[in-house]
Order: structure tokens, then C-alpha cells, then sequence
């Protein structure tokens, strides 16, 4: 039984999940708080496994609450935040401080069942979630100015996460060189947080980020991030790689999902391609990076030490789909090691 406490402002928001919640045999929600002050309270009584936060409250903002919380009593965290940009920027700040993930508010009472359904999986990933100190990022990205910094590739790095991927890749990719490998990136997450997670990241990155869009090249010097809602595939134009955007059905219970962008690069460009499975619930990716070592592409999986949520990269393991299985704090090198030799040992690369 997972024991789950509510801190929303809303009486209404409150009973609804609390309702919706309720329907699940796994999940017991103990208690809500109106405010972040009630919230320390009904904590200290009542012990919860999880906490869903609301951003905008009386007396003390989601934010401040949850930076005070990581800091003195960690514990986690799930945002549930509005969808407009502004709260879809204020909840990917929350991920950077320690939530374990974001889902938005329902928006009317037909969305209820789409995001308590969202919530549950939320819940269930955060219930087995490793907590993690949070490191403030001092890296100042360098930004290439040149215009034909941007160039063509004959490599494709693909990344694919999900829960405790936001900050997985905040590590990762701001190591890169302004003009390091091509990469494109499915985070599972909400279609209104993928444009602000991309600028996010951009602020961070010398190298340049931002949302996919349909017919974008992949190019060197550029980082693509899947649009929520909607699948990401690389596909070849001649001698080149560029994104197709696609509408068809959920993958894995996902929409962008990782196997469908995995199982492209392995069609488009087999050897050139080389596959990164992060932390995350669930299998996603799995199978398209065994897609992708079979078409002879190099494939990591990250390992279950530094997974916050060790499902997606386990499955890949276990199916020995992944060539290498690495630590967070590997990633970097073995992708770049990768992109300027082909392999992802630098130490047996040849010159």
C-alpha cells in the first residue's frame, strides 16, 4: 500500500484525486493539507510515501516548500501543476529542485480519469524512486556563433528517459561541445512541458536545444527534444537525417515513445546510430534498443546504481539489448567517446 498525501489548495482538487485515487487497491491516500504549514504537519503525523504538491498556495509557494523540503526532510515528490507555459516552466524548476515527476491539473471534470490515470503511474514510479541530493548546476554553457557551426552528420545519438530522465539529462548534456553530436531525445512527459523542458535545457547546453519539428534536420551542433503528445522519428533525405513527427497510437502506453525512435534510427542508420536508455518506469525502449544493437548501432543502458527509477534500462538489460551498462556519471564520456570514434571505450578506440 502506497500512502499518499495531497498538499492543494483547492477543496475540489483535493476530492477529486482523492476519489479518483481511491478507485486504485495499491494506493491509500492518508491525508491533505491546504498549505505548505499543514503540510509539515500532516508529514510528521502521518508518514506518506508520496506527496502530490500544488505549485501556487497561500502563505508559501509549492517551490520555496519543496526546495526547504529536499533540503531538511527529503521526500517524494510529485508536482501537480497547471499546463500553461508559465506553470509548465515553474514545474520543470520543481523537477531541478527534486520532484520525481509532473503531472498537470484536470482541466475539467472530463480530464479527471486521463490524468488520474497519469497520476497513478506517477505514484507508482515515485514509490520505488531513489531520492538523490540536488546539485545546483555552475556550468556556464559557451554558445557557438558561427552559423556553419551546424553541420550535417553521418551519427545519430538517440537518448530516451523517463522518470528522473529531466535531471538524468541535465547532466549529461551540458558536457557536450557546442558542436558535439547530433542528438534527438524522447523524455516522457506532458505535450505543454517539452517546449519549456527543451529551452531549459538550451540555457544549460553549449550546444543548441529546442523542440522537434516535422522535417528538421539532425544536424551536428543541435539537440532535439520530442514534442509531447506525438511520436519522433529519424528518417533519411538522401544523404542526410532529418525528423518526421507522427500521429499514430500510443507505444508502451507512450506517445512520444522511445522504442519508436530507437527502432527509426536503427532502419535510417543502423551503425551510425547509437542508442542511450535512461532511468524510467516501465519498458519503453527496450526492444528498440535491441532493434538498434542488432542493426549494429553502439546501445547503453544506464545502470541500476544511478537510476532513480531502474525499470526501462533493466528490461534492456535483461533482454541484452544493451552493449554497455554505465553510471550517470559515464554517459557523457562513453557518447562522445562514440561520436569521435565510433566506439564508446575511448581507452580501445583506435586514433
Amino acid at each position: 500500500m502506497i500512502k499518499v498525501l495531497i498538499v492543494d489548495d483547492s477543496i475540489v482538487v483535493q476530492r477529486l484525486l482523492t476519489r479518483e485515487l481511491g478507485k486504485f487497491p495499491d494506493i491509500q491516500v492518508v491525508g491533505a493539507a491546504v498549505d505548505p504549514y499543514v503540510a509539515r504537519e500532516r508529514i510528521v503525523e502521518l508518514s506518506p510515501d508520496v506527496i502530490t504538491l500544488d505549485i501556487e498556495m497561500p502563505r508559501m509557494d509549492g517551490l520555496t516548500f519543496l526546495e526547504k523540503l529536499m533540503k531538511h526532510m527529503p521526500m517524494r515528490v510529485i508536482v501537480v501543476s497547471s499546463l500553461s507555459q508559465e506553470g509548465s516552466e515553474t514545474a520543470l524548476r520543481a523537477l531541478s529542485l527534486g520532484a520525481i515527476d509532473v503531472v498537470g491539473k484536470p482541466s475539467s471534470q472530463f480530464s479527471v480519469p486521463d490524468v488520474a490515470g497519469r497520476l497513478v503511474t506517477a505514484i507508482r514510479g515515485a514509490a520505488v524512486a531513489k531520492l538523490r541530493p540536488v546539485a545546483p548546476a555552475t556550468r556556464t554553457p559557451v554558445k557557438s556563433t558561427v552559423g556553419g557551426g551546424l553541420r550535417t552528420t553521418g551519427r545519430v545519438l538517440c537518448i530516451g528517459s523517463s522518470t528522473g530522465g529531466t535531471r538524468a539529462l541535465e547532466d549529461i548534456l551540458p558536457a557536450f561541445p557546442a558542436d558535439g553530436p547530433a542528438t534527438v531525445i524522447v523524455q516522457h512527459m506532458p505535450s505543454d512541458f517539452t517546449g519549456p523542458f527543451a529551452r531549459r535545457l538550451d540555457g544549460l547546453c553549449s550546444m543548441s536545444v529546442r523542440e522537434a519539428r516535422d522535417g528538421d534536420p539532425v544536424v551536428q551542433g543541435s539537440i532535439l527534444v520530442a514534442p509531447g503528445g506525438r511520436h519522433t522519428t529519424v528518417v533519411r533525405n538522401g544523404a542526410h537525417y532529418q525528423i518526421r513527427i507522427e500521429d499514430s497510437g500510443p507505444v508502451q502506453h507512450h506517445r512520444p515513445s522511445v522504442d519508436v525512435l530507437f527502432q527509426s534510427a536503427a532502419k535510417c542508420a543502423g551503425a551510425n546510430a547509437m542508442g542511450m536508455l535512461l532511468t524510467g518506469m516501465g519498458s519503453d525502449g527496450a526492444r528498440g534498443l535491441g532493434a538498434l544493437r542488432m542493426a549494429g548501432g553502439r546501445t547503453v543502458a544506464q545502470d541500476e546504481a544511478s537510476s532513480v527509477v531502474w525499470g526501462m534500462p533493466r528490461v534492456a538489460i535483461e533482454m541484452g539489448a544493451a552493449e554497455a551498462v554505465l553510471g550517470l556519471d559515464r554517459m557523457s564520456e562513453a557518447a562522445l567517446n562514440w561520436w569521435r570514434s565510433g566506439r564508446i571505450d575511448e581507452s580501445r578506440a583506435s586514433a
